[in-house]
């Protein structure tokens, strides 16, 4: 049978998930990469398995507040399209390679690309996962690897008081990781009463309310500016607050009267698109997410997972997801 030269090739077309305009999105037939011009890398070719939604981050994208200042710095690995629309984000798919490297075909793997059926990337951009690492739960990869960069940021040391503001996907990470510093005093505060059980669960102290107290290190990652309140008056004497909220083009008002100057206070912002300097040495992107990795070895960390969908549901769904969710944590999509 003759083929028309012009037709697509269903071999070289997959389908992804576009935000097209402000809370509307659409999956539509998107042309597989063909070539790496940059350095005539292999290509591998991915058919996902999973694909997490990072709320926070995606709720920006599709409602359109990106600010045009950063449209540059927020692009995501595989991102088509620019901001603030017709754009293809995302960042958290886990798929089986079936074309490729022999050492490569059928292991699955982790990779920064948006929500689409299959996929071709340079094998560099690969993370195969750790052989007791189910897929289901490796979604939670970028999260993670935010989580440790804030940790990182943080600096927490054996014995510190540490308060974590915001129990949502990042924060409740960032909790758990800092609950496995030995002799921390680790508290996670938010404002929603649903989160106490998921942080018990993690073996975590849980508080809806947030009396004054000494701590060495706060955490805030609620994405609210009065989480920020909360955490400049949690902070002791000399004490660092990490800011891992990402407001896009929220104006933000931060409280710096009060105790902030007496008490010798460090406002740090933490962002997960760069590596803490004093780790550059010894540390690249691709070691990070393969610590990310091993740290999802847990499952208790399946409680995280609170939603899931059909990729072919996107259309429908990802609004209420995005907005309607405020119980929810990570929703995973199904291929």
């Amino acid at each position: 049978m003759h083929r028309d030269p012009d037709e697509p090739n269903i071999e070289s077309m997959a389908r992804a998930w576009w935000v097209t305009g402000a809370g509307k999105g659409e999956i539509l037939e998107t042309p597989l990469a063909t070539s790496v011009e940059k350095d005539k890398e292999e290509l591998v070719k991915v058919q996902a398995l999973y694909s997490g939604i990072s709320r926070g981050t995606e709720s920006l994208v599709f409602h359109g507040r990106v600010p045009k200042s950063e449209y540059a710095a927020m692009r995501a690995p595989f991102q088509e399209g620019d901001f603030p629309w017709p754009v293809k984000y995302g960042y958290a798919s886990v798929g089986k390679v079936v074309e490729g490297p022999a050492e490569l075909v059928g292991q699955t793997v982790f990779c920064l690309y948006p929500h689409q059926n299959c996929y071709r990337v340079p094998a560099s951009a690969l993370t195969p996962l750790p052989k007791d690492l189910p897929a289901e739960r490796a979604i939670l990869a970028a999260n993670m690897e935010t989580a440790v960069n804030g940790l990182w940021d943080g600096a927490p040391a054996v014995g510190d008081r540490i308060a974590v503001v915001g129990l949502g996907v990042v924060g409740l990470l960032v909790a758990w990781l800092a609950s496995r510093i030995p002799g921390a005093r680790v508290t996670a505060i938010d404002t929603n009463p649903e989160r106490q059980a998921v942080a018990e669960q993690l073996g975590l102290t849980f508080s809806s309310e947030s009396a004054p107290d000494d701590h060495d290190l706060v955490i805030h990652a609620s994405g609210h500016p009065s989480g920020l309140e909360t955490a400049l008056g949690l902070a002791g004497q000399e004490a660092t607050i990490v800011e891992m909220s990402w407001y896009g083009d929220q104006l933000v008002s931060a409280p710096l009267g009060a105790a902030f100057h007496p008490r010798r206070l460090t406002l740090k912002s933490s962002q997960v698109g760069q590596i803490v300097p004093s780790r550059v040495p010894r540390w690249d992107y691709r070691k990070r997410l393969a610590l990310a990795l091993e740290l999802l070895q847990d499952d208790a960390l399946d409680v995280l997972i609170t939603g899931e969908c059909k990729f072919d549901d996107l259309p429908k769904s990802m609004a209420r997801i995005l907005i309607d969710g405020r119980d929810s944590l990570c929703h995973r999509v199904v291929y």
